[in-house]
């Protein structure tokens, strides 16, 4: 179960001394190996899918080849047939390219760039011989020129396009390779046109030239700009789920909740193995300046509480989307809230004992100057740390109060209603600042009333009615409690502070005397 609440949560600013997520993990391999070794996965994925893509492409040009009429094969070649050798290569690398990368798994990056050159080197050293071998054969006629210039661009353009979007690689490496299969086509051209003086004579070259560059630039420009833009993505999408899945030293298990402030994770310390809860901040609700500094100051007087009935604070930072985490003590147990939901009201000792160890934890908050502010059944965690059963956690000082802080008028936000509706005291409910350790005293009756009864004293009205009976309503009796528990409760619950037990000490007392062990 979730040890946070999201609904509440303590958002942070940096400050001297605390973890942020770019602490390197002694358990873990660094990031830029782990991306290496995503990018390595990837590529053997990709060159395996290419070669499969090049020995289909490669077998099909061979079966329309061998099976085409001797009068359309002259069309492409000075011969009758092509040499079966001619298309051998290809057919050959394709093959033994698919097989080895399929068998070999952990083959290295190195060896997948080596396999990648040698792919597109071979069939681009193949394309190009038949580029050159049908030029140089070529016959005055324009249209045959025209129509077979044209024909052998065809695979050189598939070949830049398949190496630029399926190959993962950075701009300046996937510019350097298009580069190159660009070059050969035109390289092809060149020489072909300096051995068959039929292109150089008519007029034709110029034309040619323009045509083969203005047609190979076309696939390397888009091939260039899909292999940066996902090089891009892919680093973006590294660093998302680097950050989904860890902060810090603490390596992010599952999520256990989330609510309209952030979000609660499960979390385990790499170094120490030591399970945690980390609890996150929206980025949004963490942005603003003051807030962050009101929080931090509170967040800091947290961390000095050392009750056992106190849920431990043990880090809190800085993400890398600019929203606020802070990592508390794990505890695998239902709230009050869910364990009486699930079985009712709870026997009156046993109650007794609850409240009187989150009286506990309180009265050292209050001793340090704070006022929690939000106490709700959702708030206290009932755990077997140890064995031991029915230990009360009181967790969630998001709304802490620190009373030894000096004022500061646009840090205490004078005239907002902070709490849960449900379970505010009456000066709470009308937006005072001003509010001392008997606000948490009527939180306290008002959480009582709810392990007692199984519902807070006002419920089943909406929010404005539910804060105006706070302040005016007296609460409804609590059936079949014990008079002295009911009486204490009803005092918790009195409307005027100072009639209430102003202390939780004093509540505590009382406890005591209506029966139960702590």
């Amino acid at each position: 179960m979730p040890t946070l609440p999201a609904d509440h949560t303590v958002p942070f600013a940096p400050s001297a001394g605390m973890t942020t997520v770019s602490a390197a993990a002694a358990t873990r391999p660094p990031p830029a190996r782990r991306f290496d070794e995503e990018r390595r996965q990837l590529l053997r994925s990709r060159l395996i899918l290419v070669h499969l893509l090049f020995l289909g492409f490669t077998s099909l040009l061979t079966v329309l080849t061998y099976a085409a009429p001797p009068e359309n094969q002259a069309v492409f070649t000075h011969s009758d047939q092509r040499a079966w050798w001619q298309l051998a290569p290809p057919l050959l690398e394709s093959l033994v390219g698919a097989v080895v990368l399929w068998r070999w798994r952990g083959i290295s990056i190195q060896g997948l760039r080596a396999w990648e050159l040698i792919c597109f080197g071979v069939h681009a050293a193949n394309a190009g011989y038949h580029r050159f071998d049908d030029l140089v054969h070529l016959g005055p006629d324009p249209a045959t020129i025209a129509f077979i210039t044209l024909a052998t661009l065809q695979g050189f353009v598939t070949f830049v396009l398949a190496y630029g979007v399926l190959i993962p690689n950075t701009r300046r490496r996937s510019l350097a390779v298009v580069a190159v299969l660009t070059a050969v086509p035109l390289g092809t051209g060149l020489a072909a046109v300096a051995v068959n003086p039929v292109l150089r004579d008519g007029g034709h070259l110029p034309p040619l030239v323009m045509q083969w560059s203005l047609i190979m630039l076309f696939p390397a420009a888009i091939a260039v700009f899909a292999a940066a833009r996902a090089d891009a993505l892919q680093r973006r999408a590294f660093e998302a789920e680097r950050r989904a899945t860890e902060v810090g030293q603490y390596a992010l298990k599952r999520k256990l909740g989330e609510g309209g402030m952030g979000e609660v994770w499960l979390a385990e310390h790499r170094l120490l193995k030591r399970p945690c809860a980390v609890k996150f901040v929206r980025p949004e609700l963490a942005a603003s300046p003051l807030t962050a500094a009101r929080f931090e100051r509170e967040v800091q007087a947290v961390t000095g509480l050392t009750h056992p009935n106190t849920v431990r604070v043990y880090d809190y930072g800085r993400a890398d989307d600019g929203g606020f985490y802070c990592v508390m003590e794990y505890l695998d147990g239902p709230t009050l809230d869910e364990l009486v939901k699930a079985g009712g009201p709870l026997p009156p000792g046993r109650a007794v004992r609850l409240l009187r160890q989150v009286c506990g934890a309180l009265g050292e908050a209050h001793a340090a100057g704070l006022i929690h502010r939000d106490l709700k059944p959702g708030n206290v965690i009932v755990a077997a740390p140890g064995g031991q059963p029915d230990v009360a956690k009181l967790l969630d000082f998001g709304l802490v109060h620190d009373l030894s802080a000096a004022a500061d008028d646009r840090l205490t936000r004078t005239g907002t209603v902070l709490g849960t509706p449900a379970y505010m005291s009456p000066e709470q409910a009308a937006g005072e600042a001003a509010v001392d350790a008997r606000s948490d005293v009527y939180s306290l009756g008002a959480v009582a009333y709810f392990a007692l009864a199984g519902r807070p004293p006002f419920s089943g009205k909406s929010l404005g009615q539910m804060l105006a009976a706070h302040r005016n309503e007296p609460p409804p009796p609590l059936p079949g409690v014990p008079p002295d528990l009911a009486a204490a409760v009803a005092r918790c619950l009195a409307k005027d502070p100072a009639d209430r037990f102003q202390t939780v000490a004093d509540l505590d007392r009382a406890l005591e005397a209506c029966g139960g062990e702590s």
